[in-house]
C-alpha cells in the first residue's frame, strides 16, 4: 500500500463503522433498487415514479443523528443510482429531485446535516445510467432494454454519455464542499477501467478533492478487487476494496500478503432500498459480531438502511440501530482505531487490537475460567470489563495447572465455577500485557 493511500485512509481505518443509505425513485415500488432492470421497464414506464416522488418526511438530520447514536462515524448517500435519477440539483439533466414535488436539492441538505452532526460525508454515484439515451442498451447484461430487438442497431454516442457522467461527478466534487468519501458503482464485463475514461475522471476528482477516499469499483466490483491488490495499482484502482454482503475469510491483502484497507457493505435485510415485504432482518447481535469480525480482519463495515418513499427509515432498522448503539456506547474503544490482533483467533470469539492493548470479544460462556489463548500467565498484567471498567479476577486454579502456558480469567469469584457472560452479545475484555 503506497504512502498516499495510507495517509488518505487514516481516518477511515480509525472510524471503522459507517452507514450506507439507498434512497430514490425505486423506494416507491419498494421491491428493490434494480426494479427498472428486473422488470425491463422503459424510461417512460419508470418515469411515473418521478412524477409521484414526494418525500414529505425527509429529514436528513434525523438520519444522521440515528447513525451517530449507533456509533457510526461516516454516512454515504446514493446521490445517483443506476436509474439515472439525481437527488442533487444537476445542471446537466432535468431528471432530478428539484423537478419533483420535493422541489429542492436533497443532497445539499444531507451533506449539511452530516457536517452539523460532525460525521464524515460520503456520496455514492452510479457510473451506469439506464435513463441516458447514449448508454448501451441491447445486449448489455443489465440494461432494462437489453432484450428489446428495436435497440439492436441503435446508434449511440458513448463518449457523449461519458462527458455527461464526468460532468455530474464534477458537479458533486465542486459544489458541495469537502467530501470525505466518493463511492462509485460499478464495473462489469468490459465496462471497466478506461471504458469509463477512468484516469481522466480520477485526475479531475483529485484536482478538486485531493483528500477524498474512493472505492475500487471503477475497475473492480463486489466480485473483483481490481489492481488495488497488485504492486502497481492503476490511478483509478481506488483507496479501498469493497466486498459486498460477504466478509473475506482472511480479510483483504495485496499480492505480498500485506493487509490493505477494505470495507464490507451489507444490508440489514435482503434489499438495499426500502422493500415493504422484506422483513428478514439480521438481529443486532449478529451485526455487532460481524462488525467485530471486520475490524479483527483489518476492515470496516458500512451498514445499509433503505428509507421509504416518504423519507422514513423503517422501524425495524431503527430498533436494530438502537441496539447496536447501546453496545457501541460501552464498547466502542474496542472498535475505533482497532485492527488485526497479533494473536490468533480464540475459540470463544475474537481479538481486536490497538497498539499494545488487546480487546477480547467473548461470545461463548466458558466452562469455568476463560483461557486467554496466546497469552502466557507471566505476560498478563490486568484485565478489565470494557463496559464498566471493573477489574477481572485471575482464573488460574488447581484445574488449570496442566496448562501453564495460558493465562486464565474468571467471570466470578470462584475460578472453577461457571458464570454467565455479562453481555450475551459480546462481552468485551480489555487486556493489558506487561512490558516485555
Amino acid at each position: 500500500m503506497n504512502q498516499e493511500i495510507r495517509e488518505r485512509t487514516k481516518w477511515f481505518m480509525e472510524d471503522r463503522f459507517g452507514m450506507f443509505i439507498h434512497w430514490g425513485l425505486y423506494s416507491i415500488p419498494a421491491c428493490g433498487e434494480w426494479v427498472m432492470s428486473e422488470k425491463e421497464m422503459t424510461v417512460e414506464e419508470y418515469e411515473r415514479y418521478f412524477h409521484e416522488f414526494d418525500p414529505v418526511d425527509y429529514d436528513p438530520v434525523k438520519w444522521v443523528r440515528m447513525a451517530k447514536k449507533a456509533g457510526m462515524k461516516y454516512v454515504v448517500l446514493t446521490a445517483k443510482h443506476h436509474d439515472g435519477f439525481c437527488l442533487f440539483d444537476s445542471a446537466l439533466t432535468d431528471y432530478k429531485a428539484t423537478n419533483t414535488k420535493a422541489g429542492r436539492d436533497l443532497v445539499r441538505e444531507f451533506v449539511d446535516a452530516c457536517r452539523q452532526e460532525g460525521l464524515k460525508v460520503g456520496l455514492y454515484f452510479s457510473i451506469i445510467d439506464w435513463h441516458h439515451p447514449d448508454f448501451p442498451k441491447y445486449g448489455d447484461r443489465q440494461h432494462p432494454m437489453r432484450n428489446k430487438e428495436e435497440y439492436k442497431d441503435e446508434k449511440i454516442d458513448f463518449n457523449r454519455y461519458l462527458d455527461y457522467m464526468h460532468g455530474q461527478v464534477k458537479e458533486l466534487v465542486t459544489g458541495y464542499g469537502k467530501l470525505d468519501l466518493m463511492w462509485f458503482d460499478f464495473s462489469y464485463d468490459d465496462m471497466c477501467g478506461e471504458k469509463w475514461r477512468a484516469t481522466e475522471l480520477i485526475q479531475m476528482v483529485r484536482q478538486y478533492q485531493p483528500d477524498v477516499i474512493i472505492d475500487n469499483r471503477l475497475e473492480g466490483a463486489g466480485d473483483n478487487h481490481g489492481s488495488i491488490v497488485t504492486d502497481q495499482p492503476n490511478i483509478y484502482s481506488g483507496d479501498f476494496a469493497s466486498p459486498e454482503q460477504i466478509i473475506p475469510p482472511g480479510g483483504v491483502c495485496d499480492e505480498k500478503g500485506e493487509p490493505i484497507p477494505w470495507e464490507l457493505c451489507a444490508t440489514m435485510n435482503n434489499h438495499w432500498c426500502y422493500c415493504n415485504f422484506d422483513h428478514e432482518y439480521k438481529p443486532a447481535e449478529m451485526l455487532i459480531r460481524k462488525l467485530v469480525e471486520c475490524v479483527s480482519k483489518g476492515g470496516n463495515m458500512m451498514l445499509n438502511v433503505g428509507p421509504d418513499a416518504k423519507g422514513r427509515i423503517p422501524a425495524q432498522s431503527i430498533a436494530i440501530l438502537e441496539e447496536i448503539g447501546a453496545w457501541m456506547e460501552k464498547n466502542k474503544e474496542s472498535i475505533y482505531g482497532c485492527g488485526i490482533c497479533s494473536l490468533p483467533k480464540p475459540e470463544w470469539g475474537r481479538y481486536t487490537q490497538k497498539g499494545e492493548v488487546i480487546y477480547a470479544h467473548v461470545y461463548e460462556t466458558p466452562l469455568g475460567s476463560l483461557p486467554l489463548y496466546g497469552i502466557a500467565p507471566d505476560k498478563l498484567d490486568r484485565v478489565y470489563y470494557l463496559a464498566d471498567g471493573t477489574q477481572m479476577n485471575r482464573g488460574e486454579a488447581w484445574n488449570t495447572v496442566l496448562y501453564d502456558d495460558v493465562a486464565f480469567v474468571s467471570f466470578g469469584e470462584n475460578p472453577v465455577f461457571t458464570y454467565p457472560l455479562p453481555d450475551k452479545t459480546d462481552t468485551v475484555l480489555k487486556v493489558i500485557l506487561k512490558d516485555s
